[in-house]
């Protein structure tokens, strides 16, 4: 069980019948009345974040999470199949649970899958995934002041703004939290 002096960021706890994770935990002490603990967290299972002040001594069970290693193998139909690095079991994740992260991944990918209760909830990416531009059109020259951008598509089909400079066939590092380009890699 977990107390409210426990609340910190990162950490998973049941409240109110769901597994949420703790985004924000703010303890304050009024000048008058009891100290509380100023908390925001994200439910775990559909994604909506709530705001909550939690009285001092208050106790939470922790969430009966699991993230487990996995690597993505390929997608059929709606759903992606990931494979546990560990006893090389297979799991279809559908589409909605992915969401725009289908973006970046890429065969053989290693992401970290959350189990709550056995079923799987939420995919995390590594923070960086180096990926091939298949389409862009050629920069113009002399056109660099301003750190003018044009669109690409890489490899797995997504969208992003790169620096003229780019061309088809190079490789990119592209950060996975927000999707913007980092750098030029060689081969990927």
């Amino acid at each position: 069980m977990y107390d409210t002096s426990d609340l910190k960021k990162g950490l998973k706890i049941m409240f109110e019948g769901g597994p949420f994770l703790v985004i924000e935990a703010q303890f304050v002490k009024p000048g008058k009345g009891a100290a509380f603990t100023r908390t925001k967290m994200r439910n775990l299972l559909t994604g909506s974040t709530i705001e909550r002040n939690i009285r001092s001594g208050e106790k939470m069970p922790p969430a009966d999470v699991e993230e487990n290693e996995m690597t993505f193998l390929y997608k059929e139909g709606d759903a992606f199949v990931f494979m546990d690095s560990r006893t090389y079991d297979q799991v279809q994740l559908a589409e909605n649970l992915i969401g725009d992260d289908w973006r970046w991944l890429k065969d053989n990918l290693g992401c970290q899958v959350l189990f709550y209760n056995s079923r799987p909830i939420a995919i995390s990416l590594p923070n960086f995934v180096e990926l091939q531009v298949t389409k862009s059109e050629p920069g113009i020259k002399g056109d660099t002041s301003g750190g003018a951008m044009k669109a690409a598509t890489l490899s797995t089909g997504a969208q992003i703004n790169v620096p003229l400079f780019i061309n088809e066939g190079d490789f990119l590092r592209i950060d996975t939290r927000d999707g913007q380009y980092i750098e030029r890699v060689k081969g990927g």
